[in-house]
């Protein structure tokens, strides 16, 4: 878990200082497309923030492998991991947008999703085995 934890950071960190400095250029690497306005602007950064808050506390739980926080975190990260590989190939097969990074990204969240759900199972595995030893 720590691996993981580790990992995410530093993607989610990457993530969110590219949305919070160049929005509209992460934006169009991403989908193809700039955004355009200053409401699309302030939402961007609004997301770098909030990836910038995951990577953070990812690193800063990177040590905590065992308690109901770090699943949770993992958990958090689960949901979102899916939640960015279902839009991302939504925008490109129903809307038709594709950037250089859209298929990487996709690919990316559903190897995180994967790895996510190892990490839960096999911390799910450990816990059923202490409880069962008390």
């Amino acid at each position: 878990m720590k691996t993981l934890q580790i990992a995410s950071a530093l993607i989610e960190l990457g993530a969110g200082l590219a949305l919070l400095s160049y929005p509209s250029v992460a934006v169009a690497f991403l989908v193809g497309a700039p955004l355009e306005g200053p409401a699309a602007l302030a939402v961007a950064r609004v997301c770098g923030a909030g990836l910038l808050s995951l990577g953070v506390a990812c690193w800063l739980a990177r040590g905590d492998t065992q308690s109901r926080a770090a699943n949770g975190l993992v958990a958090a990260m689960l949901l979102y991991d899916v939640a960015v590989a279902a839009i991302l190939a939504f925008a490109a097969l129903g809307h038709g947008l594709y950037g250089v990074a859209l298929w990487p990204a996709v690919i990316l969240h559903t190897a995180m999703s994967v790895w996510c759900v190892a990490c839960l199972r096999h911390c799910s595995l450990k816990l059923s085995l202490l409880e069962s030893k008390s």
